[in-house]
């Protein structure tokens, strides 16, 4: 009979284990938080601990880690606030262990970061103080085994394999570049690889499952070259042995989302750039093996027995889910669609899949779902706020792959029930378009890359602006109803900005305006002084016949020049603006007719001024026009409330008035003129 897999979970007023395929039935007599083999439901112990907050296993399940929130004692001294407990009792050393042996107590301040990390067969254990990581015999805590010290270590992780190996990170400090160390165990003279790099404030060591490859997810705090806001990531694969180094080269930019080893250790996929994000495979010597289709995912897992792999888009993104089988040439087997899941994981057999909607990140709709490997809903159970739910961990090879899929196993009712009260969408709804843009073929710079789109190109700066993949360029704005602006000389409607506009404020905009009035005011001025007959003069000035012949020969030139005994002088800054202004358009003006006998040409009063209007960005059109339009308006609302009474739509008494007054608006629009 082959082993039932189980999942645990835990809400606000609950602790429960379910049996999973085929029964889906919880295991009785699991209703306090105990140590319980999963297997019988019989109770093994429980511990003594008060207010814990983390709890862990260690790998082969022999001891227990439990951590509480850091308090201090009477006399003002930390209070030891993580313990390691045998998970089986044995004989108390104290008269505080009534129950079990504490193997350990440790002073841990920081939540993140705070279990103890074993070897594969709990022979070793250790943590990370300042400045050096310490090293204990599992079955004694007590006493610290060995230390290996290094300045400034922050992070370490050690392998899974059957080589006791420790990695250790270094952040980048005084100018220094950031260092990944690889040492065995206890030989920690020299490592035996070593990788040194900058861009690295905090680090993810990742250990393939055999210990012998080691992937450095390298990220910074602040992106300085400003194309993110969460900082910027690069990847690095080292060997335990130190006969390979190297950055992983990525073909897309933009930010790595996930990376995770296959369980045969052999291969690894990353999912990276800007959405929609690349997922590709690679080999243990960094070679991309096979790239999958572009789409908005952020995670990929590769199932228990590594034959099949999921690539999926969580937290902000729809939640849809791939599955590929990885032995039949990258098949896509189906797309499962998972909203608002925070948990995934595979089951032990490989052949199901846990999608669950805890607690805090969604406080509604918190709840356990299964899903069959070929797309098919299992079984789904509603909960109150769900904080915790996992897989019972087993073995793969207590669970045999079957390379059948088909037929697909019966749901449980749980499944069925949920399923009949989903309601498919009549029509699919798509993205929102505006008013303007309906109708109309989508610019491939509104369309995402797997659409067909043009990449996402990054501008080095955080600002949207003008020109950035094609968004925020001008384009001409269309009424539907209105008429169509004239174009001006440049090619732009009038009353429409032009490039550049967009970017200035209203009131730069209305000086904007001003300028270009006075501008066709002083061109109709211009116009209307070159507009010159030789029939038509009339004296400068008329002399006095009081004066004498001589005076008025000795005046005449400065009269002319002056005008009269007028002081035109300027005697501010302002009129010394005006008068430059005043002689920069004289400069401008053509050159006047020549003078005869001291009289000047005058302006022709038989034809008038060229018609030089400037256009408001708001006038469209004659009052009369404005009063079709808008009957018109009311006219197609009547014919859509007809037509809406026409399919038995139940009406409200204002849209029936609005209806009657057909005739009305009808001999309103015949009294402008207007006709079918």
């Amino acid at each position: 009979m082959a082993v039932p897999t189980q999942f645990a979970f835990r809400t606000s007023k609950d602790v429960g284990i379910v049996d999973a395929a085929p029964v889906y039935q919880p295991l009785p007599g699991f209703e306090r938080v105990t140590v319980v083999d999963a297997s019988v439901g019989h109770v093994v112990t429980a511990l003594s601990a008060q207010n814990v907050f983390e709890l862990g296993f260690s790998p082969l399940g022999s001891f227990i880690i439990t951590w509480q929130r850091p308090s201090k004692d009477e006399n003002g001294d930390a209070v030891k606030n993580l313990k390691v407990w045998r998970v089986l009792e044995g004989r108390a050393t104290g008269p505080e262990e009534d129950e079990h042996n504490v193997v350990g107590r440790f002073v841990q301040k920081s939540q993140t970061g705070w279990n103890l990390q074993y070897t594969y067969d709990e022979r070793y254990c250790a943590r990370v103080v300042t400045n050096e990581v310490q090293l204990y015999e599992s079955r004694d805590l007590g006493n610290v085994w060995n230390k290996l010290r290094v300045e400034g270590v922050a992070d370490f992780a050690v392998s899974p394999g059957k080589n006791h190996s420790i990695a250790i990170f270094v952040p980048e400090r005084k100018g220094q570049s950031a260092a990944v160390k690889v040492y065995n165990v206890p030989e920690f003279t020299t490592p035996v690889s070593q990788k040194n790099f900058f861009k690295g404030d905090k680090v993810q060591l990742k250990w393939n499952k055999e210990g012998t490859e080691l992937i450095v997810l390298a990220q910074t705090e602040v992106d300085k070259s400003g194309k993110s806001y969460y900082g910027e990531t690069t990847l690095y694969l080292l060997s335990v042995n130190g006969g390979f180094d190297s950055r992983i080269q990525l073909d897309k930019d933009g930010p790595i989302h996930d990376v995770t080893w296959s369980p045969n250790s052999k291969e690894f996929g990353v999912v990276y750039g800007y959405m929609p994000a690349k997922t590709t495979l690679f080999d243990v010597r960094a070679r991309a093996t096979h790239d999958f289709a572009l789409a908005p995912r952020n995670t990929i897992i590769f199932s228990p027995h590594g034959r099949f792999v999921l690539v999926a888009g969580f937290g902000n993104l729809a939640g849809q889910m791939d599955i590929y089988d990885l032995e039949k040439n990258y098949l896509r087997i189906c797309t499962i669609e998972a909203s608002n899941a925070s948990v995934c994981e595979w089951s032990p057999d490989g052949k199901y899949i846990l999608t669950a909607t805890t607690s805090p990140r969604l406080r509604v709709d918190n709840g356990v779902r299964i899903w069959y490997v070929g797309g098919g809903l299992m079984y789904n159970e509603d909960l109150q706020e769900l904080y915790h739910v996992t897989w019972r961990p087993q073995s793969p090879t207590t669970h045999p792959i079957d390379n059948s899929l088909h037929p697909a196993p019966t749901p449980h009712t749980s499944a069925l029930t949920y399923l009949g009260t989903v309601k498919t969408p009549s029509k699919p709804t798509g993205a929102y378009r505006p008013p303007g843009a309906r109708g109309q073929v989508t610019p491939l710079a509104f369309k995402r890359e797997d659409e067909g789109g043009a990449a996402y190109v990054s501008n080095g700066s955080l600002s949207l602006g003008i020109g950035v993949n094609g968004f925020g360029k001008p384009r001409k704005r269309d009424v539907p109803g209105a008429e169509l602006a004239p174009e001006d000389s440049n090619g732009t409607a009038a009353g429409n900005p032009v490039e550049g506009d967009e970017q200035l404020s209203k009131a730069a905009m209305k000086n904007k305006k001003k300028r270009e009035a006075k501008k066709a005011k002083d061109a109709a001025e211009k116009a209307a002084g070159s507009n010159l007959h030789p029939d038509n003069f009339i004296l400068a000035t008329t002399p006095s016949p009081s004066r004498s012949p001589g005076r008025r020969d000795r005046k005449g030139h400065e009269r002319n020049r002056s005008r009269g005994s007028i002081d035109t002088r300027p005697h501010s800054k302002q009129g010394q603006r005006d008068q430059r202004r005043s002689r920069e358009q004289q400069s401008n003006k053509p050159p006047p007719a020549p003078k005869t006998n001291g009289i000047l040409p005058a302006q022709t009063v038989n034809e008038p001024p060229p018609d030089l209007t400037v256009t408001s960005p708001g006038g469209a059109g004659m009052p009369q026009d404005k009063k079709v339009r808008a009957l018109l308006k009311k006219l197609r609302a009547i014919d859509d409330l007809k037509m809406r009474r026409v399919g038995g739509e139940k009406l409200e008494g204002t849209q029936i008035k609005k209806m009657d007054t057909e005739d009305d608006v009808r001999k309103e629009l015949e009294s402008l003129g207007w006709h079918d």
